[in-house]
């Protein structure tokens, strides 16, 4: 299986290395020196890493082959692409993969379908689901154990106990504003 784990950002410097927008719980594993990933698009990879360092609070790349600015930055906005054991699972039993959790049904603890994951959005403080309504609408709820309360991978799906206010329906709410006279 093959899982999106950075996108590559702008250059950074002059000597090759790049900033990284990572897209995986398992940076160090994902992107350590030697990893060789596929790229989207194909014509710019695969690319081996050389080295990687944290600058900033951002991680920065360097590949074989990359040795200019002008290199690093031909590769701008260029995915990157691990190949991972569809079997494999994280060490900790309360941690899960992005391709574990894609297309799971969330749904409310009395059963109430509120959407399919889509995307998970690795942001610093915390992880969102980004999951798509019946409607088409999108609601992004983030992944803490408060509000989500139960992963089921057997039965695929994610139990959610969401403060008021998430996930309200723009409908409900518009409609009880005129019903008030607003």
């Amino acid at each position: 299986m093959q899982l999106v784990v950075a996108r590559i950002g702008r250059a950074h410097g002059i000597k090759g290395e790049v900033t990284v927008e990572v897209r995986t719980d398992e940076p160090e594993l994902r992107l350590a020196p030697g990893a060789v990933l596929a790229t989207d698009p194909a014509s710019t990879g695969p690319l081996t890493i050389e080295t990687g360092r944290v600058h900033s609070g951002r991680l920065l790349l360097r590949f074989e082959g990359v040795r200019d600015r002008n290199a690093a930055e031909a590769l701008r906005n260029t995915l990157l692409i691990a190949d991972v054991d569809p079997d494999e699972l994280p060490e900790e039993p309360d941690e899960y993969y992005d391709h574990q959790l894609m297309d799971l049904d969330v749904v409310l603890a009395d059963g109430t379908v509120i959407g399919r994951i889509t995307e998970i959005s690795h942001l610093p403080s915390q992880d969102l689901f980004v999951v798509e309504r019946p409607d088409g609408t999108e609601v992004m709820i983030p992944f803490v154990e408060e509000i989500v309360t139960e992963i089921d991978l057997g039965e695929q799906k994610a139990v959610i106990t969401p403060p008021p206010g998430l996930i309200d329906d723009r409908a409900e709410i518009a409609g009880s504003r005129e019903e008030d006279g607003a």
